[in-house]
């Protein structure tokens, strides 16, 4: 209670402070107007910069390798992370949420959830007393602003991580970073260029009807953070009452605007994750398909120890699997048994054929088919 009282008083105080629309007006005209687009467009404002064009960030802290486990929600990103942290040289907790310069999450009620309210990238983005520090102040003024802010997210980002390693005996430390936007990779180039990326790749079907069980689990009705839409409840609730009897309707699971918001977010982030990914962190940069971990786990698991430098031994690798089983992880059940309630839900791959109806075919087709053979799943948009 005293924390929250402390709290309300540092945003009251805060709340008197000049406005960031009153700060950019005092930049440059040009500045002004390009950065107050970007506020409307629900970008932090930078004096009106260009982020993708600024020089890497440069190593100030540690040589100890980092990497980050990267993929869209609901494509085996906690699996692996477990799996890696399983292995007795790596560390992988997650998730961070360092980078993501746009994220922030909306209707946000600090005291009503203890999940992040904005990635750390943000965070320091949008601080406006930062901001105002870094213009004014003798340390910073030679220079760009929004460098030193990538630079304060880097050094920022290596402590985290650093201190969690120096309390385990392990060699190696990486975070599990959900896909929140589309500019993952561009982001970790420039301020992480020597870190290495693990992006974990999943059938968009697939991810689509897993990830509408989450929302469902964690909707703002059932104490969570997701916004469920008209039409949304009534599918929820005929679905745990009888699964069979909704996709008899010919409706199926998705209401249009869900499916389609899905198949386009699978679309934009995993191909241009796997487009900038060997463009920009070239042999750091690797991809492990969700369906080949499930098929042979322990040639993947081996592979990606390599990648990161860490033992290869069949021991190493087999304790690394093993600490994430399907069964262990969903206390007791064989894969293919379904939870709708667990996060391990059902552990399978091609299970959209079960839930598409033939309506929401056509709209994936027409959202991501192309990114589907481009990426092997399919061979031709006859599906």
């Amino acid at each position: 209670t005293g924390l929250r009282d402390a709290a309300r008083d540092l945003r009251s105080r805060l709340g008197k402070a000049p406005t960031l629309t009153k700060a950019v007006a005092r930049l440059p005209k040009d500045a002004a107007r390009v950065g107050l687009a970007r506020m409307s467009e629900g970008e932090p404002v930078l004096g009106g910069r260009d982020r993708t064009r600024r020089n890497p960030v440069r190593a100030l802290a540690s040589n100890t390798p980092v990497f980050f486990v990267t993929g869209l929600g609901k494509s085996g990103t906690s699996w692996l992370m477990r799996m890696l942290d399983g292995h007795p040289e790596i560390l992988c907790k997650g998730e961070g949420r360092f980078f993501a310069a746009d994220w922030r999450r909306a209707n946000f009620d600090p005291e009503g959830t203890q999940a992040l309210a904005s990635s750390l990238y943000y965070a320091l983005l949008g601080s406006e007393y930062l901001r105002l520090w870094i213009e004014r102040s003798v340390w910073a003024r030679e220079g760009d602003a929004a460098t030193h802010l990538d630079n304060l997210t880097r050094l920022a980002t290596e402590h985290f991580l650093l201190v969690r390693l120096r309390e385990t005996n392990k060699k190696l430390v990486g975070d599990k970073s959900p896909l929140l936007n589309a500019d993952f990779i561009e982001e970790v180039s420039r301020i992480y260029p020597e870190a290495k990326v693990i992006h974990i790749i999943r059938d968009g079907r697939d991810q689509a009807v897993s990830m509408l069980h989450h929302v469902w689990n964690r909707s703002t009705d059932q104490g969570g953070v997701q916004t469920l839409k008209p039409g949304e409840f009534e599918r929820r609730d005929i679905y745990r009452k009888d699964p069979k009897k909704l996709l008899q309707t010919g409706e199926g699971m998705f209401t249009e605007e869900r499916l389609r918001g899905a198949a386009r977010s699978w679309n934009a982030r995993v191909g241009k994750t796997a487009q900038d990914g060997p463009a920009l962190l070239g042999p750091n940069y690797t991809e492990v398909r969700y369906e080949d971990l499930l098929e042979r786990p322990n040639q993947e698991v081996g592979r990606l120890a390599g990648f990161l430098g860490a033992d290869t031994s069949e021991k190493a690798v087999q304790q690394a699997v093993g600490s994430a089983s399907f069964e262990k992880l969903s206390k007791g059940r064989e894969r293919g048994q379904e939870d709708t309630s667990s996060f391990y839900r059902k552990g399978i791959a091609g299970d959209w054929r079960n839930y598409f109806t033939e309506r929401d075919r056509e709209i994936y087709k027409d959202e991501a088919g192309e990114l589907l053979i481009r990426l092997g799943y399919e061979r031709d948009l006859d599906w």
